[in-house]
């Protein structure tokens, strides 16, 4: 596809001559020619004759395709220069609230609201995002003093930890405040206080060196080098010299890539699962770096995803049990979540859900348990999300009620341990590149 891509990029939805396009995608009238027909066979080009001159421009869903894909890289763009300037961005927080003490006036800060009416779904990103609506947190009310109070020694904690080089759990930062007579009714209300810190700053906790406890990893032919702390600063490590892999932690989570020979990213729900692909190589089978979600991935094993994306220009393949929970693993990992409306930076959008589908379960006569009261709860509710409302989400979830049954990532045993790797995975890619030629994902 790699003449068919300059074509593409050549074009745009204005109606153009075979040899306009040529000249600008620079290549000769006849090969151009030849391209467009293809390209108008797989649904991606439009063709019309005007005046016996048959004109070319890209089809509205090709169009809205590469729309979205220089959006994200806009994005992405954004998100870099404001991770890259959290500690000044905290830093000019600080001054204004001084300056306004020294006016004598009650210091305030307005935080983006996080209400369900100020959650909506952009159609064009794919994503849940906050509206425009804000809250105003102030030193006036004396119903908001404490909330104040809170939110500001978290910013102060917060870029402590920045000036420091040093990393904290949630639950670190609900204890320190004790130290500072900072009074959190319990976890959840300091929780709570750093996602606000998160909206106020548009970049997640992560950033500022907030993290969850990890369980997820990564394995493959992929070298990074670590920033931080300052004793392993500049020190390289490869992601393929522990058979059980590496923990996505918060170190190298901001490590830098520096290199790797992968072409593509395999997302794996299941620890079995994950274990079984590094035992059978498939990082060197289907040049891939392997990382284990553990379930639903956690918010940094995201970004570590959208980063091998993004940075490295790899392909994002979900593999995921064949329920209605798998599915929205998956999603999430592409969509992002509502609850993280606040942050755009944690999807990949671009990323398939390779399955195991609905459709796998009756084509590979998989071993299935029945859906229970609460998976059919489940699927329904998706079907009814607006992130899922492509012909293929509603064909795999419509297809989990019809046949009423679910199956495990592990189900392909029945046929050997290998069959996964040996049967499954290659037809699966050939599957998905036929789809995506059909614009059908």
């Amino acid at each position: 596809m790699g003449e068919a891509s300059t074509i593409l990029s050549a074009m745009s939805r204005n109606w153009s001559r075979v040899d306009g396009i040529a000249k600008k995608a620079g290549v000769n009238v006849d090969s151009a020619l030849k391209m467009l027909e293809e390209l108008t066979a797989e649904g991606l080009v439009e063709s019309t004759v005007k005046d016996g001159v048959t004109l070319w421009r890209l089809s509205a869903a090709e169009a809205r395709r590469r729309r979205l894909i220089e959006r994200e890289k806009l994005e992405y763009e954004k998100e870099q220069e404001l991770r890259a300037r959290i500690e000044e961005n905290l830093t000019l927080v600080g001054k204004r609230l001084y300056e306004e003490l020294l006016k004598g006036e009650f210091p305030s800060i307005e935080i983006p609201s996080r209400s369900t009416s100020n959650i909506v779904f952009d159609s064009e990103l794919g994503q849940y995002v906050l509206g425009d609506k804000k809250i105003l947190r102030t030193a006036k009310s004396l119903g908001q003093i404490k909330s104040f109070t809170q939110l500001i020694w978290v910013m102060r904690f917060v870029k402590e930890l920045l000036k420091m080089g040093k990393s904290s759990t949630l639950r670190d930062v609900y204890y320190s405040s004790e130290a500072f007579g900072v009074k959190f009714k319990d976890q959840q209300e300091s929780d709570i206080c750093i996602t606000e810190v998160e909206a106020v700053m548009k970049v997640p906790r992560e950033d500022f060196r907030v993290f969850p406890e990890e369980r997820s990893a990564v394995y493959g032919d992929l070298v990074v080098e670590y920033t931080t702390p300052a004793k392993y600063a500049g020190k390289q490590v490869a992601m393929n010299e522990n058979p059980d892999g590496v923990m996505i932690g918060p170190h190298l989570v901001n490590a830098k890539f520096v290199k790797t020979s992968a072409d593509k990213v395999i997302a794996i729900e299941c620890g079995g699962m994950f274990t079984r692909f590094v035992e059978e190589e498939v990082h060197e089978k289907f040049n891939a770096i392997l990382v284990h979600t553990a379930g639903q991935a956690p918010r940094s094993t995201r970004r570590f995803i959208r980063r091998l994306h993004y940075e490295l220009g790899l392909p994002v393949y979900i593999f995921t049990d064949g329920d209605p929970w798998g599915a929205h693993i998956a999603m999430v990992i592409i969509s992002g979540s509502a609850a993280a409306a606040h942050l755009v930076g944690l999807a990949t959008p671009s990323a398939i859900w390779m399955g195991v589908w609905a459709s796998d379960i009756e084509h590979y006569n998989l071993p299935t348990d029945k859906l229970t009261d609460l998976d059919v709860k489940r699927c329904r509710e998706l079907l009814r999300d607006p992130r899922y409302q492509t012909p293929f989400w509603q064909r795999e979830l419509k297809k989990f009620l019809e046949l009423d049954r679910k199956a495990e990532q592990q189900s392909f045993s029945r046929y050997g341990l290998t069959y996964v790797v040996d049967e499954y995975l290659p037809k699966k890619f050939k599957e998905i590149e036929e789809m995506k030629r059909k614009g059908l994902l």
